[in-house]
């Protein structure tokens, strides 16, 4: 069978694929996985080659997105491919090109869920799914524009939670801190001069979700900028409107300071 599936491999370790991810993979005549999109801090390799018997080919950046994956896609026409990717396959990571291409060649796909930063950070942190507005990627230094603090802006306009995802470089071992992105936002707010974050800003850093150990912290940007998260990766929450059983999940599970009460709607 030429087919092509697209395997979430969940945010950890090798124990955060489903059972069904890892029945599909044990099945495959080949398998394949990238580890450059996300993090995964306690994942080890030799360990998940030995859980799943099977060899593993790890596919760079440059061979998937230079090279169109032509090595999966090859592969693909000769049996059934396992394509495992960090978090879930399509989520906060790209590999649309690949399927429709699988697709335009007469592969079949099918997709294996995994768990996701989004899922896992609502979990965490308590705040309301149903109103977390557009999420955006807050870049390194390097690359750094006005989208995230445009972004920010435009959804607490809708009283809309702003997922911000820090920047990370996995293979290179490059990951934009949370101090660092609260201070160039803060940067961005001199030049914009919206009051859309400001010292007095709310906002909730997660690092390492997913993990047996995450770290979670709320708090008003004067504070947070300084607190310590540990290891990667990161991301960053700006609340829109809280719900008070929100401000009260934040102040049970992130540590946020008693004042949050009167950010409650």
């Amino acid at each position: 069978m030429n087919e092509l599936v697209f395997i979430g491999l969940g945010l950890n370790d090798e124990k955060g694929i489903s059972v069904k991810g890892l029945e599909e993979t044990k099945s495959a005549d080949s398998v394949f996985m990238e580890l450059y999109t996300s993090l995964m801090p306690d994942f080890n390799l030799q360990r998940f080659e030995a859980l799943c018997d099977k060899k593993i080919k790890l596919i760079s950046r440059h061979e998937l997105e230079e090279e169109n994956g032509a090595v999966i896609l090859e592969a693909a026409k000769k049996g059934k491919v396992a394509f495992l990717v960090p978090g879930d396959p399509f989520i906060a990571t790209t590999h649309v090109t690949l399927r429709v291409d699988a697709e335009k060649n007469g592969i079949k796909t099918r997709i294996i869920h995994g768990t996701s930063i989004i899922s896992a950070i609502v979990s965490l942190s308590g705040l309301h799914n149903y109103k977390f507005g557009k999420t955006v990627t807050v870049p390194f230094p390097e690359n750094f524009s006005e989208t995230p603090y445009n972004v920010i802006a435009q959804n607490k306009q809708l009283w809309l939670h702003t997922l911000c995802l820090l920047d990370l470089k996995a293979i290179e071992k490059q990951f934009l801190g949370i101090n660092q992105a609260i201070a160039m936002l803060l940067e961005m707010e001199k030049k914009k001069k919206q009051n859309v974050i400001t010292l007095d800003t709310p906002a909730v850093g997660i690092a390492r979700a997913g993990s047996d150990r995450p770290t979670l912290k709320a708090d008003f940007l004067k504070d947070l900028g300084s607190f310590d998260f540990g290891e990667p990766p990161y991301s960053l929450i700006f609340p829109g409107e809280l719900h008070f059983m929100e401000v009260d999940s934040l102040i049970a599970f992130a540590g946020a300071p008693a004042s949050f009460k009167r950010l409650a709607k």
